[in-house]
């Protein structure tokens, strides 16, 4: 990951965008450089993952035109070639360097052409102003705010950029770009435009099958080592297989517990026999659990439950990958429960409100799973590659008829199941194993010594106390509001970056539940075993 900052106002100093950046270090460890321009200060904290010499360092120039680009930019080479055709002469192997050269041939239409995960800020020298973007599923964050001076807007890679410039911050729309006061749509994934072609089960699965080998070959392409997080479920046990029938020698992946009771581990280890990785089963305490609770809240920026769960194994086990191995590049499996579907759709009542529910959750994404997949990673110094969130995917499931995604086959995600029955890629039982929320896999004594350990910190009287201080996305369990209250500590009057608590749809029947974990729903069954 990088860091990318841009101060969009003449007041802005260097000094200024030196203090903001000052608590970001560590997604770019590698350089730090800051521009001055006409419209104000662009900042860049380099990871070098593509074009690892000097010359991939940013901003970029080209005819006073400037960039920062937190991205990966695939098919990049494609690209880079038509522009050599037009003339463009390229100083690095760097991906990012291509898209000065886009915005001077396309404009702000390039974003539709670019097949990417980044987050970028370009000076525009004939407007002296800048121009800001960010990919459809926000996978690399972005966030914005006025500057309390003179109101003048500034955009950042993390919120804690920000915070001591502006009163109020809010993360950048995915799918988005910024330009003269507005804030522009280029692409909703969540919208369909037309229904996939393919409308029986085998040709559906057949194009998951294909478009899914495609992302992730993609996300291989990497100048610095590449990892893989390995939890024993279907989604990233599926990314690891792949990745390994495409490689030439073992794959390196990792897997996280509890020292009691963690699910996935043993899962884990059938996975990496399997498919002849080179294997690090990694374990985690009650007390490191407990004692980097307050640290993932402040470099997550969030309050939410489900979110801060998941994100402690995932936290401590980039924290330990660090400092093991040399892997710079990890590739994870969310946003395949948005897409396919997750326990508690199983209770959606019809094929219509399944789809909408979907594409609730894909418009939202960035807020929850991949915020936790992005700052996990690149508090750690690495980079996270979503190849479910790819574009093409995302847009050819988004468009399958609702209907056969509907859980009527007694086997949740059947869909992406059956598209790698025949490869035979995984052992049987890991393909149609049922799935264990995350936060409950790496062991469910985590999840509950966060709640006593809330228990221990609120009397009934002080939580009916301190939940009624917030009147947005009210803190509903002492747990919730521990989290809460951590978060104030570092982001006070923040609470609208994150639109609510992820929550099963309590509207449907089954669903009303007040603790987000799937292991509350009646239908969990053996999932977590």
């Amino acid at each position: 990951m990088c860091t990318v900052l841009g101060i969009q106002s003449r007041s802005a100093t260097l000094d200024m965008a030196k203090e903001a950046m000052s608590c970001t270090k560590s997604r770019g460890p590698d350089q730090e450089r800051f521009l001055e321009t006409q419209a104000g200060v662009l900042g860049f904290q380099r990871l070098a993952i593509m074009g690892l010499n000097e010359a991939g360092m940013q901003p970029f120039t080209l005819n006073e035109n400037a960039l920062v680009c937190n991205g990966e930019i695939y098919g990049f080479r494609k690209l880079k070639a038509d522009l050599e055709e037009k003339g463009y002469v390229f100083m690095s192997d760097s991906d990012c360097e291509i898209l000065l050269p886009m915005y001077e041939e396309y404009g702000t239409d390039m974003f539709e052409k670019l097949d990417a995960e980044y987050a970028l800020i370009l000076y525009d020298d004939s407007k002296k102003s800048f121009v800001a973007a960010r990919d459809p599923m926000g996978i690399r964050p972005l966030f914005y705010g006025y500057l309390k001076e003179d109101g003048s807007i500034c955009f950042a890679s993390e919120a804690k950029n920000l915070v001591k410039l502006c009163d109020s911050i809010m993360p950048f729309p995915p799918g988005h770009y910024y330009q003269d006061g507005q804030f522009i749509c280029y692409l909703d994934l969540s919208v369909v435009d037309e229904p996939a072609a393919q409308k029986d089960v085998e040709g559906v699965c057949s194009k998951i099958h294909d478009l899914l080998i495609d992302a992730i070959d993609k996300r291989l392409d990497s100048d610095a080592p590449v990892g893989f997080l390995l939890s024993g479920g279907l989604d990233s046990s599926l990314v690891c297989a792949i990745a390994a029938s495409r490689s030439d020698q073992p794959i390196e992946t990792f897997a996280i517990g509890m020292e009691e009771d963690a699910i996935d581990l043993k899962y884990a280890k059938q996975v990496a026999n399997f498919i002849g990785s080179n294997h690090h089963e990694l374990i985690m305490t009650e007390k490191e659990v407990l004692d980097t609770l307050e640290e993932v809240i402040a470099e997550l920026a969030t309050y939410d439950i489900t979110t801060i769960r998941a994100s402690m194994g995932m936290y401590l086990i980039c924290k330990k990958i660090r400092e093991i191995s040399d892997v710079r590049v990890l590739l994870t499996g969310e946003i395949s429960d948005e897409l396919f579907g997750y326990k508690y759709t199983d209770y959606a009542p019809s094929a219509q409100e399944f789809q909408r529910e979907s594409a609730k959750r894909i418009k939202e994404l960035y807020m929850y799973d991949v915020l936790r997949a992005d700052r996990c990673i690149s508090t750690h110094s690495m980079e996270a590659r979503v190849p479910f969130g790819d574009i093409a995917f995302v847009k050819y499931v988004m468009s399958i008829d609702p209907e056969l995604k509907l859980n009527t086959y007694n086997k949740g995600k059947y869909l992406l199941r059956h598209a790698f029955e025949k490869d035979q890629i995984l052992p049987y039982e890991i393909l149609m194993r049922e799935k264990a929320a995350f936060s409950d896999a790496v062991g469910h004594s985590m999840a509950d010594d966060l709640k006593a350990l809330a228990e221990r910190t609120y009397s009934d009287e002080e939580f009916e106390a301190r939940k009624a201080l917030y009147d947005h996305a009210a803190p509903f369990t002492k747990e919730s509001l521990l989290y809460r209250d951590l978060f104030e500590k570092y982001y006070p009057g923040q609470s609208r970056m994150v639109v609510d608590f992820w929550m099963p749809n309590k509207e449907w029947q089954g669903c009303d539940v007040n603790d987000p974990s799937a292991r509350y729903l009646s239908n969990y069954g053996e999932s977590g075993i």
